[in-house]
């Protein structure tokens, strides 16, 4: 792997590492490059960003939900195509899971790419002590390779001249200077910012005033510059390959929620899915009715809290889902999904098919979980351990008891049917590949 590369981190949350990084990438695929853009960590919504500004999909690098093993492979299939790549970090640079000493964290997939990394620094509040931020920064892992700084939210010249003045000592060179700009404000809710295919032209022209921003306060070389010293790594990139045997037009259909509501699944998802013998089409559950032979189900995360009323309009679909659950179809849902195979959600009736209803709080429920199937289904083997990660504020009422989904630490978690596999838990399939062959071995059958 000799892709050039670099990783955009901070000091903590909220310094600007999004507009940093999705302006790099806008404005570098504007100067005529192939960009690739990966997000550290599971968030999904920032992907979406990144591919608005890369014209390709975005990607997430995350060794808690994938393992470390494949950071590496999973970057050089992401990159395949391209002459540089941009990786955006999450919170601090070297925050990672609790209590793991940084695992996970930005500087964890930094070492295991070695890729070098630019620190983007919120000098809002500060002058000269930017400088002693920089150095600890430095200081602090010297393993992890941090070659340029970003000043971002600078009030004016002589702010400036004085930040610099702190961060020369520590001979990192300043990559950029960036002003305040509230062209750059994008709407967010309660689970962080609003999915760019939500609001597809405010992202755009979010996406371009960014880089207009970076192109204006940015030395592209000098960042191109420090991308190519990121030295080869050795890998094979986790590149799905097809066991197909069917021909185009006769392989099982898996249906993939998408639209405004289930926006929330990754790449490899589909990739997979695909690779796996699928024909998947996406529909839209706001508007759409199944697929046409419709096979197997796949609804992911998203913010049906927020559409519920919509959802709950679309009675056709709601009907259909529910009469081909009770024929068998086979169905992996998770987070929205969930809620959209409840009873109701906040009110509104949903689908039906679950034994529960489901609400909104005011609980935030967030973080890794490490999960064993509860039972064997067409999906998972009873015993069956992964990891998974959880971001919601709903909460699910069952009407009764229930097989569940998972074995968590804190008690049981989801809902399994003889063919359906609920549950909050999103799970990165490239860690287990072996459940989106399941999935459309399952469809096979359901199709015959």
């Amino acid at each position: 792997m000799v892709i050039p590369r670099v990783v955009i981190a901070a000091p903590a949350s909220g310094a600007g590492k999004t507009t940093v990084a999705v302006g790099l990438m806008a404005a570098l695929r504007q100067a005529g490059h192939a960009v690739a853009g990966f997000k550290v960590g599971p968030d999904y919504i920032d992907p979406g960003f990144h591919a608005v500004a890369t014209g390709r999909p975005g990607r997430n690098l995350d060794p808690m939900l994938s393992g470390e093993e494949l950071i590496a492979p999973l970057f050089a299939h992401g990159s395949a195509g391209t002459d540089l790549a941009v990786v955006e970090g999450v919170m601090g640079l070297y925050d990672g899971a609790l209590g793991t000493e940084g695992f996970s964290s930005t500087a964890h997939v930094a070492k295991l790419l070695k890729a070098p990394v630019i620190l983007v620094v919120d000098a809002s509040a500060a002058g000269r002590s930017v400088g002693a931020v920089v150095q600890g920064f430095v200081a602090f892992d010297t393993e992890v390779r941090i070659v340029g700084v970003i000043l971002n939210k600078v009030g004016s010249d002589r702010h400036e001249a004085e930040v610099r003045a702190g961060v020369a000592p520590t001979g990192v060179p300043v990559l950029g200077v960036l002003r305040r700009d509230t062209r750059l404000t994008v709407p967010s809710r309660h689970l962080g910012l609003v999915p760019a295919n939500e609001q597809r032209t405010q992202a755009e022209a979010a996406v371009e005033a960014a880089a207009e921003l970076v192109r204006q306060g940015v030395d592209l070389e000098a960042v191109i510059t420090a991308a190519k010293v990121a030295p080869a790594v050795e890998t094979t990139p986790c590149t799905p390959h097809s066991e197909a045997t069917e021909p185009a037009g006769r392989r099982p259909v898996v249906a993939l929620a998408g639209g405004p509501v289930f926006s929330f699944h990754y790449t490899e998802t589909s990739e997979l899915l695909t690779a796996a013998g699928a024909d998947v089409v996406t529909f839209d559950p706001l508007t759409d009715r199944l697929p046409e032979a419709t096979a197997a189900l796949y609804l992911g995360g998203g913010f049906p809290e927020l559409h519920a009323e919509a959802l709950s309009a679309n009675v056709e679909l709601r009907t259909q889902v529910a009469k081909a659950v009770a024929d068998g179809l086979p169905v992996v849902a998770e987070c929205a999904g969930l809620l959209y195979l409840c009873r109701e959600l906040d009110g509104h009736p949903m689908t039906g098919v679950l034994p529960a209803g489901a609400r909104m709080t005011g609980r935030l429920t967030l973080g890794y979980r490490t999960a064993v199937a509860a039972a064997t289904t067409e999906f998972f083997d009873e015993g069956r351990r992964v990891r998974g990660h959880e971001f919601h504020r709903t909460t699910v009422d069952l009407d009764h008891d229930v097989q569940p989904a998972w074995h968590l630490p804190a008690g049981v978690e989801g809902i399994t049917l003889p063919h359906v596999h609920a549950s909050y838990l999103h799970l990165h399939w490239t860690a287990t590949p072996d459940v989106p062959a399941r999935v459309v071995a399952a469809a096979r059958k359901y199709a015959r």
